[in-house]
């Protein structure tokens, strides 16, 4: 057994060779050979597959000026580009697909099918005069002649960080060696707006533990004349350092990474940027720096950008939300963009961690000053709802939804009719309480109504002009239906599509089968989704999988929508297993309280939940094997395997732990101090942290596990399993590893190498069998011209 310390020198080898030689599991089932038709049958279920089996439904939806939609529809593996003016109920006329082909055939200089190329189309935006939208990774313009031009990229300096436009579309900002810089678009002329920037001291940077990138993080004011930054300071901050595998001199990667209970981690000074005048004036706003934190996710942005930063109109004053290093408040401030003077508005604490929606990546608190109000979100009444406040006192003026259910995201919020849209779950009695409706409700009091009548998981798209959205609809099983709809009424203007899936089902797909269970006190429901095989024999006994994802911040269940696949659960049912996912007591979008189950105690990761669930399902299907279990997840899915095998050694059997977080200590700070708390001693030496790693109790491990894990991983560092790996050597543990030497978090194209991996362990040490020897899972293409 190598030591520990040359593992990372070690990668190459690591990568093709297993620490401990694989066995059959030991079954009172004979093992049988699984065959490499089996495997193709497997991989005929993964989404690339599956996918272009599906006819007619609305893809790359885009919304343009003047209530016009566009999107495409494939039908038997041939594309077309679709629209449709909702104003006036016409279809909107579009290129012909033949001429239009040629045309960006000539553009691109290479071959464009006329078939399929609408399917590649991103960034769909309709002009007066054609259409926009990139290809191959190129931006063209076509006229509605059919002529079409490649448009130049943006002049870009090596090292420079992607560009932020403004409003107007004129001008641009972006980071240069530490500082924000303006670039004038029509005349490409370049100021630079801070100069004081240095390393780990810069402007707009997006550069702190698990993501760094070169974007820059900023606002611009709504008349495009004020920006809304920060100086972020990362100069006392601990570094990350990855160390490459490659010929000769190993290249290294070195970033700013704070950890847990770090005496400095990062903070940013919240400046603006005035642009009004001959000169950029820098304003720094008049309070200590702030924690590099958000009220939407472990990150300062969310989904939609820096959401907890929101401009007035007129750009004269700026509101933000502060949070504190362990999330446990959220405080609403107001600056005065031309002195930097501010006045706290409102703070709300809470006993674990406070979030701006029940869900990751989103900010639901709106500021309001036209009307002197600001729209809170809280969970203080055990589930999620919306408050309308005074902005001068910050008191509460009314709530403006109520009841045992979650408001989700706000979409729309029209202050001159006082109406707020936003989506929400669990409000309809009698269905999945995970199901995404779209509501509205008025600021001033009143019922809320529903918009989106069907019992069925809601995906909408509003209009730029306010008047319309698009709702797709379906569930696991119900192929999607796209339907325009009037904002106002939720009333149905027309069906844009309606997905087929004749072809799909011809191939042997199958819809994933929904179950209840109840929790670990025996008393909570809990949602699950089960795969079987497509030639199912209730007559057998199978092993059952479970696959993890523990949250809190999201669960095991990708989506309740329609899906072809979800990542390759029904490719490992075909080989012979009962695959399950339960998002257990401990993950979103329930009360307040189910997802606080475990906090403070992360090393729960829901698995009493799991674990109560499989004997649920074992005691109703005979045809489950609870003495055949197995678990498999990434990340936080990793992290959960290893734990189950450890703290229920007699119960799981195999476990497959993919880029886990072992222990938060060696995690970035973000993550673990909000949902664990911030480190906190004791009198006998230990801290809240002791006993929480995986490390801590590999002793117990008794069943087959496989560890997995990148080593150039900048977000789940790869010393996380080496700490297991560490731990099972010294307590004389039998275990499996690979190690792949240029892989990142999610694996990027070796996923497909660890699948078939993934499959193979499953296979010998869970069903007694013996896999195809080097099966090869074919990558898909990318899509390109």
């Amino acid at each position: 057994m190598p030591n520990p310390a040359r593992l990372s020198a070690c990668a190459s080898v690591l990568a093709l060779t297993l620490f401990a030689p694989m066995s059959h599991a030991q079954t009172p089932y004979a093992p049988k050979q699984v065959t490499a038709e089996d495997y193709a049958r497997a991989e005929s279920m993964l989404a690339h597959k599956l996918n272009p089996l599906v006819d007619g439904a609305a893809q790359s939806l885009a919304w343009q000026n003047g209530d016009r939609v566009l999107w495409v529809e494939t039908r038997d593996g041939k594309s077309r580009l679709m629209g449709f003016d909702a104003a006036s109920g016409q279809p909107v006329d579009l290129a012909d697909a033949t001429s239009l082909a040629k045309a960006l055939g000539e553009a691109s200089g290479k071959p464009v099918d006329a078939d399929t190329f609408a399917a590649r189309l991103r960034g769909l935006r309709l002009a007066d005069d054609g259409l926009r939208f990139n290809f191959g990774g190129d931006d063209y313009d076509c006229k509605r002649d059919a002529v079409c031009t490649k448009q130049p990229k943006a002049a870009q300096k090596e090292g420079d960080g992607p560009a932020v436009k403004s409003p107007d579309g004129k001008r641009e900002a972006f980071i240069r060696d530490w500082n924000l810089w303006l670039r004038d678009i029509a005349s490409g002329k370049e100021t630079p707006l801070t100069t004081d920037g240095v390393t780990d001291y810069g402007y707009a940077t997006d550069n702190a533990g698990w993501k760094h990138t070169d974007n820059a993080i900023l606002v611009w004011s709504p008349g495009s004349d004020k920006i809304a930054t920060f100086q972020q300071d990362q100069r006392k901050t601990s570094t990350m350092t990855l160390v490459a595998t490659g010929v000769g001199a190993p290249k290294v990667e070195q970033w700013k990474y704070p950890f847990v209970g770090d005496e400095h981690i990062t903070l940013i000074e919240r400046v603006i940027i005035d642009l009004t005048g001959n000169k950029p004036k820098l304003v720094r706003l008049k309070m200590p720096a702030d924690q590099h934190r958000s009220t939407c996710s472990d990150d300062i942005e969310c989904s939609d950008g820096w959401e907890d930063v929101q401009w007035a109109k007129d750009g004269k004053t700026l509101a933000f939300v502060s949070t504190d290093r362990g999330h446990k408040s959220a405080t609403l401030r107001v600056a005065d963009a031309a002195t930097g003077t501010i006045r706290e508005v409102f703070k709300e604490t809470v006993a674990t961690q406070y979030q701006s929606a029940p869900a990751l990546d989103s900010v639901m608190w709106r500021y309001l000053p036209e009307s002197n109000e600001f729209l809170w979100f809280s969970q203080k009444s055990d589930w999620g709802h919306l408050y309308l406040h005074d902005l001068t006192s910050g008191k509460l003026k009314r709530q403006v939804t109520r009841g045992d259910w979650n408001a989700t995201k706000v979409v729309r919020l029209d202050p001159a009719t006082r109406t707020v849209w936003f989506t929400g779950v669990g409000r309809e009695a009698g269905r999945d309480p995970y199901f995404s409706h779209l509501y509205k409700a008025s600021l001033d009091g009143g019922d809320v109504q529903l918009l989106t009548p069907e019992d069925a998981d809601h995906k909408v798209q509003l209009s730029d002009e306010g008047r319309f959205f698009i709702d797709t609809y379906s569930t696991s099983s119900a192929a999607p239906i796209t339907v325009l709809r009037n904002l106002d009424s939720g009333a149905s203007v027309k069906e844009i599509a309606r997905a087929d899936t004749k072809r799909l089902e011809a191939a042997g797909w199958r819809a994933p089968e929904k179950f209840t269970v109840k929790g670990r006190d025996g008393k909570t429901d809990v949602y699950g989704m089960m795969w079987k095989p497509s030639n199912f024999d209730s007559k057998k006994k199978y092993p059952i999988i479970n696959y993890i994802y523990p949250g809190p911040q999201v669960g095991s269940i990708r989506t309740r929508s329609f899906a072809t696949a979800q990542i390759d659960h029904q490719a490992l049912a075909e080989l012979g297993f009962i695959v399950v996912a339960i998002d257990g007591m401990g993950t979103p979008l329930r009360s307040k309280s189910f997802q606080d189950a475990y906090y403070g105690d992360m090393i729960d990761n829901t698995l009493p939940d799991q674990v109560a669930g499989m004997k649920q399902l074992g005691a109703k299907y005979p045809w489950i094997d609870l003495d055949r279990v197995g678990m498999w997840g990434h990340s936080g899915g990793g992290n959960a395997t290893a734990t189950a095998m450890f703290t229920y050694p007699d119960f799981f059997k195999v476990g497959i732990a993919e880029s886990g977080n072992h222990d938060n200590l060696t995690y970035e700070d973000d993550w673990a101090e909000r949902y664990h708390g911030l480190m906190e001693k004791k009198a006998d030496g230990k801290t809240n942290y002791t006993g929480q790693d995986n490390a801590s109790r590999a002793k117990n491990l008794k069943g087959k596990l496989y560890l997995i894990h990148g080593m150039m991983d900048d977000n789940v560092p790869p010393q996380t399993t080496l700490q297991v790996v560490d731990a099972l050597m010294k307590a004389n543990k039998d275990f499996d590893l690979l190690m792949l030497p240029h892989a990142r978090h999610g694996f990027g194209k070796d996923g497909y190498y660890v699948m078939r991996r993934r499959w193979d362990y499953f296979v010998q040490h869970l069903l007694g069998a013996e896999p195809p020897k080097q099966y090869e899972i074919k990558v898909p293409a990318p899509l390109s011209p």
